[in-house]
């Protein structure tokens, strides 16, 4: 704004004979400190095309400045009158606006007049004043700042008469915390209306920095971070604690912990906010300020009135730090909320506890069930918040892994005092979630005698809770008929339990039969467990069910992989991987199990780098126990891998390590044996292999597979035919298990001299093999099947996927040298690769081969490596010209 010398004249006086003071027609003066945002300025320069503009916020927002910053950047004059409570007479009011606009330099008409009295003002004034106004060349700005002092209706008709006539010759801007009585619908309806509200003067984390940065202050993104979230981004509440960090020894330490209750924040939001409330409206803030939210119904719960709906109303259209959520639903701002409280124990000692429990049990009545447990919590009323849990049916979150670290927390002040079958059946859970297995069941049988001699928790529901951790120990402990006995138990009790209970919480189910379907696998029931599982993985229920559909699809992967169906079992193990990412949930036990299941068809494609990389990604968020499922799996493909390194050794080491159990598992003892025997043939110890896998040869197909393997090792090609021979017909294994048998019975043939019969065997068990890319049974089966291999049809079938494909040759003019590969690439770095020569970002790849990022990396390490590049473009060339792509 172009400023001017011009002031009121001297001794100009408004219809009470008092001066105009000078000060009310001055844009106020920006501190050195100001931060100028030009998010909020290029949103108020919409004020120039629009009638009316408001600028709407709580005390200390930083309205004045904003627009007095705006203001003055601009090129025409802006008449500016601050309002006080003292204008609420037409004529005084009036007698302002027109001097502020002479005070801009903006000319007013003289048959325009002035006011004479201090109560009225004459009709003609204003009509002559819109008249001289709209017939303007350039329109006249005006900003009324705190335009919530003038509550005059009379005021507010005048004044939207002389805004309506003016047309475009006016343009005003009202800086206000309340709500003008001008009919904004109106405006908004016809799109003549510029609004800045409260939410938009928050200040985002980069202007709190800059703020900060003008008062001395360095401090890192988080800590800003943090203190935006704890102010709300309140303008005045983080000027005022920068003040006072900059008189600190440790700035940092203060604005991190400082106790808003005792500082100029408190003083300011006190006098400001508070002490302008009437007495009743001031004791319904100070009650209202345990809640995170509230309603109108709740607030007379708490003041024991009937009346918190017109107030609460009219505490938010006056900006006093309460915020309007939507549907009925209130809350205070975080810093007015902290302040009050600390008021609230000093004025009412005792009284909060009281408060936060009434709070509890609405809430609960009303569905709000974790607000409900935070108040009973907050009221150290454990004996309510561990008994909603149970009877609610809510215990099974502590394992969802969406609420599951914050429910734990929540009881971790739970005092060893707190008696009774609810706390103690909450103490399991917090228990066994952290795989503690024996404090866990200490506590849950103390709740199971308990609730024999206590009626105040629903015994249905309880039941259906012990029930739940009665699978889960006997998961983790590796005891099926436990398993069986809970689930039992809980479908004896589920026709006592309210059925929507049952619909609100319907993770507290599939995770039973999620725990009884781990079971089943571990006493080698596989279809039993798949039945469990099943039903589990294709249940609908969204957030709610996603651990369990996770841990389920896992399960079901696992089992896929032990019957030799790779392909079905990476299917299932990649949906299980989408259930995490879409989710976000955490590692618990059990979400592992796909990884490691995608791990294992990688080692039986010869992938090992991508399956160490998926073991190492296990092993790094491995964090609490595994159940003897997961377990057995991760050491029973750990070893796999080893041996396909060629590190027989270790491998023998990892078959020999026990899972701790109960009761011990048939397929992990077969699959020990198997990979024992394996690593017995790989260091040359035919004889050992044989012994230690037979025992167990006619309890699955595998086994018996690896036991003809052995035999024929040996010298008896007949007596591994025959063992093969003797493979049930009921048992239908999939290509992993009939590949390798195939591949023993061509080696048989082979040896025998039947070469027509080993050619044929060899060439079904290569169509077998491609189908699923399996590669390495045909590099455990020895050097006798090379020969084979790089003749006729079977070259042909190999080609492409076992051994290098054959491409046309190459031109004899300008015969190029061939490009340098060392070491041929798997399948899945031939996917990777094809995908980086379509420029796709390391991320772009992950999501589309649904593999994490860091795989992707590996991936790419080991592509650089064989095609000797360091660099992407080079990779892809290099591909190109080895006619890899």
């Amino acid at each position: 704004m172009a400023e001017t010398d011009e002031t009121p004249e001297a001794g100009f006086a408004d219809p009470t004979g008092d001066p105009l003071l000078r000060t009310r027609f001055a844009l106020p003066t920006r501190p050195a400190t100001f931060v100028r945002r030009p998010r909020l300025t290029e949103h108020l320069d919409e004020a120039l095309e629009t009638p009316l503009t408001m600028v709407n916020g709580s005390a200390g927002a930083g309205k004045t400045l904003l627009v007095a910053d705006w203001a003055s950047g601009l090129r025409h004059p802006v008449a500016w009158l601050t309002a006080e409570s003292t204008d609420q007479a037409p004529g005084v009011f009036w007698a302002h606006v027109l001097q502020a606009l002479r005070a801009a330099g903006v000319p007013v008409a003289s048959e325009v007049g002035s006011p004479a009295e201090a109560g009225r003002v004459d009709q003609r004034t204003l009509t002559r004043l819109a008249a001289d106004l709209e017939g303007r060349d350039q329109s006249t700005l005006v900003v009324l700042d705190e335009f919530d002092r003038v509550v005059s209706r009379e005021i507010a008709e005048q004044l939207e008469f002389v805004l309506h006539h003016a047309g475009r010759g006016l343009r005003l801007i009202l800086v206000t915390r309340t709500e003008p009585l001008l009919p904004l619908h109106r405006y908004r309806a016809s799109g003549e209306m510029t609004e800045i509200r409260d939410a938009e003067l928050a200040f985002t984390p980069d202007e709190a920095h800059e703020l900060l940065t003008r008062h001395g202050l360095q401090l890192p993104a988080s800590a800003v971070q943090a203190l935006v979230e704890r102010t709300g981004g309140w303008a005045a509440g983080l000027r005022l604690c920068a003040l006072a960090a900059r008189q600190g020894t440790d700035p940092h330490a203060y604005l991190k912990q400082f106790e808003a209750d005792h500082s100029a924040v408190a003083d300011f939001l006190l006098a400001e906010v508070l002490d302008r409330q009437a007495p009743d409206t001031q004791d319904l803030l100070l009650r209202i300020s345990v809640l995170e939210r509230c309603c109108p119904d709740l607030v007379n719960v708490l003041t024991q009135r009937t009346d918190a709906e017109p107030i609460l109303a009219g505490l938010q259209r006056e900006n006093a730090f309460v915020h309007y959520l939507g549907h009925s639903w209130y809350s205070l701002h975080p810093l007015f909320a902290e302040i009050l409280r600390a008021h609230l124990r000093e004025r009412f000692p005792g009284l909060e506890p009281e408060l936060r429990s009434r709070a509890a049990q609405w809430l609960r009545r009303s569905g709000a069930l974790p607000e409900a447990l935070a108040q009973g919590a907050a009221a150290d009323d454990w004996e309510f918040t561990a008994r909603a849990v149970v009877d609610d049916l809510a215990l099974g979150q502590f394992f969802t892994g969406l609420r599951s670290d914050d429910l734990s927390a929540l009881f971790e002040r739970m005092g060893p005092d707190v008696r009774g079958p609810a706390p103690d059946l909450v103490r399991a859970a917090r228990e066994l979630a952290g795989r503690d297995v024996e404090h866990g069941l200490a506590h849950l049988h103390r709740a199971e005698e308990e609730l024999a001699r206590d009626g105040a928790t629903d015994p249905a529901a309880a039941g259906l809770t012990c029930a739940l951790l009665e699978a889960l120990a006997a998961r983790l402990t590796g005891t099926p008929g436990r398993a069986e006995r809970a689930a039992e138990q809980a479908l004896a009790l589920k026709p006592d339990v309210p059925g929507h209970l049952l619909d609100e919480h319907p993770e507290l189910s599939a995770l039973l039969l999620t725990h009884l379907g781990s079971a089943r696998l571990w006493a080698g029931r596989f279809e039993d467990a798949r039945s469990v599982l099943s039903a589990v993985a294709g249940r609908p229920g969204g957030a709610a069910m996603a651990l369990p559909r996770w841990e389920a699809l896992g399960h079901l992967a696992l089992i896929d992989y032990l019957n030799g169906w790779l392909g079905r079992a990476e299917h299932k193990a990649l949906a299980a991987a989408g259930q995490a990412q879409r989710y976000s949930l955490p590692q618990r036990s059990g979400a592992g199990l796909a990884t490691l299941v995608r791990a294992a068809v990688l080692i039986d494609r010869d992938e090992l780098d991508e399956a160490q990389a998926l073991l190492d990604e296990v092993a790094a968020s491995h964090l609490l126990g595994e159940d003897p499922v997961e377990e057995a799996g991760r050491v029973l493909t750990r070893g796999r891998l080893l041996l396909a390194r060629g590190d027989a050794r270790a491998a023998l080491a990892a078959a020999d390590a026990i899972v701790p159990a109960v009761v011990s598992s048939p397929w992990a003892e077969d699959h020990a044996a198997a990979l024992a025997s394996a690593a017995y043939l790989a260091q040359g110890q035919p004889e050992s292999a044989r012994k230690v896998v037979e025992r167990v040869a006619d309890r699955r197909a595998a086994c018996t597979v690896q036991a003809a393997r052995a035999r024929l090792a040996a010298g008896h090609p007949d007596e591994a035919l025959e063992m093969l021979h003797s493979l049930p017909e009921t048992d239908r294994p999939g290509p992993a298990v009939t590949v390798r048998a195939t591949l023993v019975r061509a080696q048989a043939a082979h040896e025998l001299g039947d070469h027509t019969a080993a050619h044929r065997l060899l060439g079904r068990a290569l169509l077998d093999g491609r189908r699923e890319q399996l590669r390495l049974p045909f590099l455990e089966a020895g050097p006798w099947v090379r020969p084979l291999l790089s003749t006729g049809r079977l070259r042909d079938l190999a080609a492409g996927w076992l051994v290098p494909g054959h491409g046309p040759p190459a031109p004899t003019a300008q015969p190029q040298p061939p490009a340098l590969v060392v070491e041929e690439l798997s399948a899945r770095e031939r996917d990777v690769l094809r995908r980086l020569a379509e420029m796709r970002s390391t991320e772009e790849i992950a999501t589309d081969l649904h593999v994490s990022v860091n795989t992707v990396k590996t991936h790419l390490k080991s592509i650089y490596r064989k095609l000797a590049v360091s660099r992407r473009g080079d990779a892809v060339r290099r591909a190109r010209d080895a006619r890899i792509l």
